[in-house]
């Protein structure tokens, strides 16, 4: 049931005719309490899309009774008239749930640059608030899709029974996915008791070791949104490393279906930096390794070509010495003391799962970032999205 997994949910997806194909397109995510709390974290992007901006004041308020979220456009780049769409939508659902428009957060999906429809969107809105039920998850996580090729969705449970509290989640996003925080929406939901501010420290410390660590194809989102809504209604009080205990194996399920589902890829690639100065320094170097479209082309190729990755590595700022590093391509080390390792046919690049660790000898510190492949399927569905 995903985000009505928890208890004091209700959810929605809905057709309303913003996507040309007729799927659907508005999905609504409502916190029945008895507690309103929300947390979110948006894309570092400087240039932002207009629910965005909007949701980020809600969650700097620290309570939100819903999340409404639309497929089929950005509504980035849409000037005043967006604005007033995304403060509209608001409004709307606030109407309907008996709240301000104040504790609605807006997220948008879809091509920048175009024009939300109102009249449909705001009529889509009604029409998810009239479907709302208790295990209406799944229905919204469908409504989010863009290029995804199916919905995501992950629960967590962290205690049995009648005195158990968990935490549920659903996400979209196929594409555009780096730091920070990778490009999604994804509403997070639990029914844990929790303060506005531990929610927020637990949010940021579940996406900094998951969906920030997540780089497709480095190209970052203007309407990137992670928003977490705790209803209270187990009557279980948690703290904030409580919550982030319970929300980063649940974000770490949902960033792994994310990149499993990575548009047109056919590898999903751990890089793991170990033996670093610092955590910094593993993060700069696995991401620089990511985010080279000749790594990327290879894995594609099923080629462990390493020399691609040791020449990302060396365009870090990270402390190693390049005679001593050591690369490896699933257990086979090709890459020893800056020299040839072991041979490179012994490598077999022929499943999904691809693992590549870098060696920097220089520390105890390690850190994981998680990519894909780079293919001809990419190429063509990204040059032809908008047509």
């Amino acid at each position: 049931m995903s985000v009505t997994a928890p208890r004091g949910f209700r959810a929605a997806g809905v057709t309303a005719g913003l996507k040309p194909s007729g799927r659907p397109d508005v999905a609504l995510v409502v916190n029945d309490g008895p507690t309103d709390v929300v947390a979110a974290v948006v894309t570092s992007n400087r240039c932002r899309a207009a629910p965005v901006l909007w949701s980020e004041v809600v969650a700097r308020g620290g309570r939100g009774r819903a999340v409404v979220l639309n497929s089929g456009g950005a509504n980035c780049y849409t000037g005043p008239e967006g604005f007033a769409t995304t403060h509209a939508t608001a409004e709307r659902v606030g109407e309907l749930l008996g709240c301000g428009a104040g504790e609605v957060v807006v997220c948008s999906t879809g091509l920048i640059g175009e024009q939300l429809d109102r009249p449909r969107l705001l009529a889509g809105v009604d029409a998810a608030a009239a479907a709302l039920t208790a295990d209406g998850g799944h229905d919204a996580a469908v409504a989010v899709m863009t290029t995804d090729t199916r919905p995501k969705e992950a629960v967590q449970v962290r205690a049995g029974g009648t005195d158990g509290w968990s935490c549920g989640g659903m996400a979209k996003g196929a594409g555009m996915l780096a730091p920070a925080l990778a490009t999604m929406l994804v509403v997070l939901t639990t029914d844990a008791v929790v303060g506005a501010a531990d929610a927020d420290a637990a949010l940021r410390a579940a996406t900094a070791a998951t969906f920030d660590r997540l780089d497709s194809d480095g190209c970052q989102s203007t309407n990137d949104t992670v928003v977490l809504l705790a209803s209270g209604a187990s009557g279980v009080g948690v703290g904030a490393d409580e919550l982030a205990g319970a929300l980063t194996p649940l974000c770490a399920d949902l960033a792994a279906q994310l990149l499993g589902d990575a548009e047109g890829s056919e590898h999903d690639i751990a890089i793991t930096v170990e033996r670093a100065a610092s955590e910094a320094d593993a993060l700069e170097v696995a991401r620089s390794v990511a985010r080279s479209n000749l790594f990327k082309a290879a894995v594609f190729g099923r080629d462990p070509n390493w020399g691609r990755v040791m020449a990302a590595v060396g365009t870090t700022t990270a402390a190693f010495d390049p005679a001593v590093l050591d690369v490896s391509f699933n257990g086979v080390q090709v890459c020893r003391d800056g020299g040839v390792g072991e041979p490179r046919d012994l490598v077999d690049l022929s499943a999904r799962a691809v693992e590549v660790v870098v060696d920097l000898k220089e520390g105890r510190a390690r850190a994981t970032v998680r990519t894909n492949d780079l293919t001809h399927a990419y190429v063509h569905e990204n040059s032809a999205y908008s047509t």
